[in-house]
């Protein structure tokens, strides 16, 4: 095998082979190739942990039941909250026409539909509630009637709410007691 002066093989026959090793681009694409693959186990729902959104869609129902438990005592007004497995909306008792409506004029209560692939589940008085999957069927009674009343009184039906995502064990429960008390709880999901 010829060498240079330098003490170097100038043989190109070898090629790469002599070499021995990898390039820098090579090893680049390699680690480029791992990060995706890590990414993609760290975004998948439960890798990591709790489900944020299922997480976030019941804080935002906590806090609005709170602020209405609040606002029916200060106000002396009877709320109510009607859900669908998609979605929820509230509803304000009219005593003059003697049903509930639909509290107009408020965004904050307007109807809520959930993200993708989220869904409710309720349990009033120990039994698991059927809820419709959209309101159209709801709309087409005549007064629907909502299944939690947050009362001027003070008094809340109480509850278990379930926010989870479809295909998954964990979720979050929402409590309501009597008291008008919340308690929020997440139950089925990895350890942080």
């Amino acid at each position: 095998m010829p060498t240079s002066v330098t003490g170097i093989s100038t043989d190109t026959r070898f090629g790469r082979a002599a070499q021995g090793g990898f390039t820098l681009l090579e090893l680049l694409v390699v680690v480029t190739i791992i990060g995706i693959f890590v990414g993609a186990v760290v975004l998948s729902i439960g890798a990591v942990g709790p489900d944020r959104e299922a997480e976030q869609e019941a804080q935002r129902l906590r806090g609005l039941i709170a602020l209405l438990h609040e606002d029916a005592l200060m106000q002396s007004r009877d709320y109510g909250l009607l859900l669908t497995s998609g979605g929820y909306r509230f509803y304000a008792y009219d005593y003059k026409q003697l049903k509930w409506l639909q509290v107009a004029g408020d965004r904050l209560l307007d109807e809520h539909a959930l993200r993708k692939q989220l869904e409710l589940g309720l349990v009033l008085d120990g039994k698991d509630v059927k809820l419709e999957k959209k309101f159209e069927t709801i709309d087409r009674e005549k007064d629907p009637t909502p299944q939690v009343m947050i009362l001027s009184s003070g008094e809340l039906t109480p509850f278990v709410l379930d926010v989870s995502r479809d295909g998954t064990n964990g979720r979050y429960a929402l409590t309501g007691e009597l008291d008008g008390k919340l308690a929020l709880a997440e139950e089925g999901y990895a350890a942080r």
